[in-house]
């Protein structure tokens, strides 16, 4: 196998850990309400606080992984991850005389969780526009947005099994050696550009390199990050991607909720249920990227990301609208998992169009990007307080119009244009 897939492979199973990892509190939730009596706008603190620090921290993480590489800066969250995923469960046990204190450990956990988040795919994003060739980088994306996907999927059966049979706080304990594995795995194998490792042959070099972007082979320049916010493709790519993360946010942090609450799913069921969307979305996840791939060499990349990226949007209007108005709750499931599917047949084209736009400076612009796609976390107070005051059906259903409006914006983006400010220095000789 080239090497380049085997670096992927080791970042589908980074993303697969770290959704594991970061939203497994989503599955928790019930148990958490049960113990404390906390209302969804409570709840909703509960998750914003990581998702504030994890939005405003994405451009600093793609700075970040610049700076000092994605095998050490990987390496580096990773096994935080799993320091502060053992945090979550001691934390709300030594402020638990009230549930005031409990939800602000609980708090003040997540926050610390979204910064030892924020960089993952801002350098994930990067490093694939490195290791893999021009016109190719979708699918590595989508891969790992399966990879995601599946860690999602995970969480619905494996943490509710854990919960039941050992308790909310030990799901915790448990799953949190993931992460110390994980990231020595990857500062193992992983190196920071394809001539390093030395598993790799010059002719794969060769093949990487071949019809790259002159960028890539220049040092970023000190505050080039500046110009990224400057972008008007970025900017708008960034506008997009919190439309249709609108909706992702939504499965991510109260699809479990909506099952048990809603729909009247059994805890163990709902477990099994929950996983359905996000197997859906692997599977899209990959065709979006192959449609993507195959559209950018055969059209070029400013129409090659957007026929993937505006069809997937409008498909996620859809199937959200008629999902929250399906009467038979085994239809909603089905319909709602096509929803989501489609969100992540849109990835591939978001992380392309990253790559395409940034150059050397991909793991920055995925990073003003993703903060883009992150913001619609700020809103999770503002859910909890919809869902308290006007129910699921109409908070829900507001996606369609969120989705609508990402699909209307990729009318506006051009990623063909670079980022021009950079400086030229020697590659690396490729090996022998």
């Amino acid at each position: 196998m080239p090497v380049r897939f085997r670096i992927l492979a080791v970042l589908i199973v980074l993303s697969f850990v770290n959704y594991l990892l970061r939203n497994n509190i989503s599955v928790v939730i019930p148990s958490i309400r049960e113990e404390f009596g906390f209302s969804n706008t409570e709840i909703g603190w509960i998750l914003g606080s990581f998702n504030v620090s994890y939005t405003l921290l994405q451009i600093p993480g793609g700075i970040f992984g610049e700076v000092y590489g994605p095998r050490r800066a990987m390496a580096i969250i990773a096994v935080t991850w799993g320091v502060l995923t053992l945090l979550t469960g001691f934390a709300p046990s030594l402020l638990a005389a009230s549930a005031t204190g409990a939800m602000v450990a609980l708090v003040s956990v997540r926050f610390l969780m979204g910064i030892a988040n924020a960089p993952i795919f801002p350098i994930m994003v990067g490093t694939t526009a490195r290791w893999f060739p021009t016109g190719g980088w979708a699918l590595p994306n989508s891969l790992s947005s399966a990879g995601l996907t599946l860690g999602q999927a995970a969480l619905g059966p494996i943490v509710t099994l854990l919960i039941v049979h050992f308790g909310w706080r030990e799901s915790f304990y448990l799953l949190a050696p993931f992460g110390f594995l994980v990231g020595a795995w990857w500062y193992w194998y992983g190196r920071d550009r394809p001539a390093q490792h030395p598993a790799i042959t010059r002719e794969e070099v060769e093949l990487i390199d071949r019809d790259r972007d002159l960028s890539f082979s220049m040092a970023v320049d000190a505050g080039s990050w500046r110009e990224v916010l400057a972008r008007r493709d970025v900017l708008l790519l960034a506008a997009s991607y919190f439309c249709m993360n609108y909706v992702f946010y939504m499965f991510a942090q109260w699809l479990f909720t909506y099952l048990v609450e809603e729909r009247r799913f059994s805890l163990l069921e709902s477990g099994f249920l929950y996983a359905l969307p996000f197997v859906a979305g692997a599977v899209l996840a990959i065709a979006g990227g192959l449609s993507c791939d195959f559209l950018c060499r055969r059209i070029g990349a400013r129409w090659g990301c957007r026929i993937p990226a505006m069809t997937g949007l409008a498909l996620v209007a859809m199937f959200m609208w008629v999902g929250v108005h399906a009467v038979n709750p085994y239809t909603a499931v089905g319909l709602l998992s096509l929803c989501f599917g489609f969100t992540q047949f849109t990835e591939g084209a978001f992380g392309a169009a990253s790559g395409y736009a940034g150059g050397a400076h991909t793991a920055t612009v995925y990073g003003v990007v993703n903060t883009g796609g992150n913001a619609p976390g700020f809103l999770a107070p503002v859910i909890g307080l919809m869902l308290d005051r006007f129910g699921w059906l109409p908070t829900l259903a507001s996606g369609s119009l969120f989705a609508l409006t990402g699909a209307a914006l990729w009318l506006f983006i051009d990623v063909q244009r670079r980022l021009p400010r950079t400086r030229q220095v020697l590659r690396s000789p490729a090996p022998g």
